[in-house]
C-alpha cells in the first residue's frame, strides 16, 4: 500500500491568511469588536463560529456569532475567493502534480467547513488534485482531535503507519500525531513569531520553507516508509485492515 498524503489549506496550500485576517477583522469591526490583526490571526485555524465567539465575547451559539460567520461566508466569495489561482503559493500545483504522477493518493483535513474548502480549492484551480476533502462540519470533533484525519484515512482505505500530515499551525501537528502519522510543518504561513520552534515543539519531523521541499520530504519519507514497513508489518491500533 502506497503512503496518503493529508494537508491543510490556509498557508499550506495557499496564501490564504492575510486576506483572511483582513476578512475577519472587517466582519468583527463591524458588529462592534475591534479586534487587533494579532488577535485575528491568534485564532485563524478555527472553526467560523467558535473564532468569532472568541473575537467578539460571545457564545458559540449566540445570534450575534451566527450573524458574524453568516456575514463571513458572503464576503469570503468576492474578498477571498475572488483571487482565484493568485491565492495559490508557489510550487503547490507543480508539486501536487508531482506526488500524483508517484503515485500517493491525497487529501484534506481542514478545520474549514466542507463547503468553504471545496469552493477555495475550486477557485485555485487544485480541488481536481485530491481525491477527497474532509472539513470541520464531516466529522464529530475537529483539531487537534484525530477525527479529520481519520475519516480521510478511511475514505482513501490507507495506514497511519504510511501516511503523512502537512500544515502550518502546532494544532496540525498536534492533529496528525493523534492520528498516527507522520507530521510536516510548514514555516512559510503567517501562523505566529516563531513557528518554527512552535511546530517541532507539537511534534513535526520535519520542518520546511517552501512546497518544493514538502515534495521533497514526502516522496522521500514514502520511499523509505515503504522500505521499512515492507509490507508485512502489522498496522497499529486504530489502523484500517
Amino acid at each position: 500500500m502506497t503512503s496518503v498524503f493529508v494537508f491543510g489549506i490556509d498557508g499550506t496550500l495557499t496564501d490564504t491568511p492575510a486576506a483572511t485576517v483582513e476578512l475577519i477583522g472587517a466582519v468583527a469591526r463591524d458588529l462592534g469588536a475591534r479586534p487587533t490583526r494579532t488577535e485575528v490571526s491568534a485564532v485563524l485555524g478555527k472553526p467560523p463560529q467558535a473564532l468569532f465567539a472568541r473575537l467578539l465575547g460571545t457564545c458559540v451559539h449566540d445570534t450575534v456569532t451566527a450573524e458574524a460567520v453568516a456575514r463571513y461566508r458572503r464576503r469570503f466569495v468576492t474578498d477571498v475567493l475572488g483571487r482565484g489561482p493568485a491565492l495559490l503559493l508557489p510550487g503547490v500545483a507543480e508539486g501536487l502534480d508531482r506526488l500524483r504522477a508517484a503515485g500517493h493518493p491525497l487529501g484534506v483535513a481542514t478545520s474549514k467547513v466542507y463547503a468553504d474548502a471545496h469552493a477555495l480549492l475550486d477557485a485555485t484551480g487544485i480541488l481536481n488534485r485530491f481525491d477527497t476533502v474532509v472539513g470541520h462540519n464531516m466529522v464529530g470533533r475537529g483539531k487537534p482531535h484525530p477525527d479529520l484525519v481519520v475519516r480521510v484515512l478511511a475514505d482513501l482505505g490507507a495506514r497511519a503507519s504510511r501516511s503523512w500530515y502537512v500544515g502550518g499551525t502546532a494544532t496540525d501537528m498536534t492533529t496528525a500525531r493523534a492520528a498516527g502519522l507522520r507530521a510536516v510543518g510548514v514555516s512559510y504561513g503567517a501562523y505566529g513569531a516563531d513557528p518554527v520552534e512552535a511546530l517541532r515543539a507539537a511534534g513535526a519531523d520535519h520542518v520546511v520553507a517552501d512546497f518544493t521541499s514538502v515534495t521533497e520530504v514526502l516522496l522521500r519519507g514514502a520511499a523509505s516508509t515503504a522500505r521499512a514497513l515492507g509490507g508485512n508489518r502489522p498496522q497499529p491500533a486504530g489502523a484500517l485492515p
